[in-house]
């Protein structure tokens, strides 16, 4: 298992998994009634590069050469950085009309998923290939990100997980991390809940 930033050309693999990681939530802001798709959207985003969705935001884990897990960590400081390319990415995928409604509903699901602030090192879209889940993957790529957050002096690092995602849940807990909080959801809408989701929290030593 070997990690590396993520590339343009990893989109095929790196874009699915990024969408696996919270498929309720990404459609609910980004599939339009008028047929706009998530995860063309998230396409979009990871090749154009810049922002909390583009590749120079993604690491991405190897095995034998194969692209089979991907995430992402990030401290508040990149807030509008990230602010400012989305609402670029957006504006040019939707055009105004549609995308007026995209910022809208991606303003209210911050309400249950709130960006990173003050010392918090955030991580994200934390997605290993279905085949290869259970089998150490998924914490070897906790604890690269972990590193490099440690690497950068941080010493708190967050997530959220899906209270519906128990498994990936205990995954987190052996990894350290404990619930501190949980932000009930009322948000949805044709294609589905946005389930309520718990900050995680581990103390990095």
């Amino acid at each position: 298992m070997r990690f590396r930033p993520a590339a343009p050309e990893d989109a095929a693999v790196a874009v699915p998994l990024i969408y696996s990681s919270g498929p309720v939530a990404f459609d609910y802001v980004f599939t339009t009634r008028d047929g706009g798709d998530a995860r063309a959207f998230l396409q979009h985003c990871f090749v154009d590069g810049a922002g909390e969705f583009g590749w120079r935001n993604h690491w991405v884990g190897q095995v034998e050469g194969k692209v089979v897990a991907v995430g992402a960590g990030f401290g508040a400081e990149a807030k509008w950085r990230f602010t400012l390319a989305a609402a670029r990415q957006i504006l040019r995928h939707y055009g105004l009309r549609r995308g007026l409604g995209v910022i809208a509903r991606g303003l209210r699901v911050e309400s249950v998923i709130q960006p990173p602030h003050g010392d918090m090192h955030y991580l994200a879209h934390l997605a290993v290939l279905p085949e290869l889940r259970g089998h150490g993957v998924g914490r070897a790529l906790i604890d690269q990100l972990v590193g490099m957050a440690r690497d950068v002096g941080r010493s708190r690092v967050v997530l959220d997980v899906a209270a519906s995602n128990p498994r990936a849940e205990a995954l987190y807990r052996r990894a350290g991390f404990k619930v501190v909080g949980e932000r009930k959801s009322r948000l949805a809408n044709e294609r589905g809940r946005v389930p309520d989701h718990r900050r995680m929290e581990r103390i990095i030593d």
